[in-house]
């Protein structure tokens, strides 16, 4: 996929096309043996958090259950509330976490097998139902867990500010305004997003 979507992105917007020069080949593949109950577990985790210190917690978390590469959604729906928060978890996401894992029992959170039939838009709707699942967290299960290839995560700080940088703009752009302006990326708005989020390190 990622040879045509650059192909694509290239020809459709030749500001992006100095960034994909500069930056180089993009190396996104889906995870498909990663359970959507695991990879949302992970996007809350590092919700609003720097890269380091978020793999920190997520470490502790999986240390908590030891004998297992992961708990498993009755382990963490059984574990008293300290018991995660001593791994650094908020409030907020130590609620989120168990509710994911209750909404997994409940077949909420679908099946690897389930998911891969389901559209985007069907993914979003589902999991959003989930306490402290918005939408920004299944994007990024869509993007990097699902590898879907036309996904735009407009609320992110990341690519807005990359989309700041790149076109040379005072102002972070509002999401409606990188929404308008990714419709030339279709259908592969994952891959430009990505651009967008290295060009912060150029």
């Amino acid at each position: 996929m990622n040879q045509t979507a650059l192909q694509h992105l290239r020809r459709a917007d030749k500001v992006l096309a100095r960034v994909i020069k500069k930056v180089g080949p993009c190396p996104l593949a889906p995870r498909h043996g990663v359970p959507p109950y695991q990879a949302l577990v992970k996007f809350v985790t590092y919700q609003q958090l720097n890269g380091t210190a978020a793999e920190t917690i997520f470490r502790r978390v999986l240390a908590l259950f030891p004998g297992q590469r992961f708990p498993a959604p009755e382990d963490i729906v059984a574990a008293p509330d300290e018991k995660l928060r001593s791994a650094g978890l908020s409030r907020a996401k130590t609620a989120a976490i168990k509710d994911i894992a209750a909404k997994t029992l409940e077949g909420v959170v679908p099946s690897r097998r389930v998911i891969a039939r389901m559209s985007d838009p069907e993914i979003i709707e589902q999991l959003t139902t989930i306490r402290g699942v918005g939408p920004w967290t299944v994007e990024m299960l869509l993007m990097f867990t699902l590898g879907r290839p036309d996904i735009l995560p407009a609320t992110d700080y990341g690519v807005r500010s990359g989309f700041a940088r790149v076109y040379g703009l005072k102002e972070l752009p509002s999401p409606k305004e990188l929404v308008a302006h990714g419709e030339r990326w279709r259908p592969y708005r994952t891959v430009a997003s990505w651009y967008l989020w290295r060009a912060l390190e150029l």
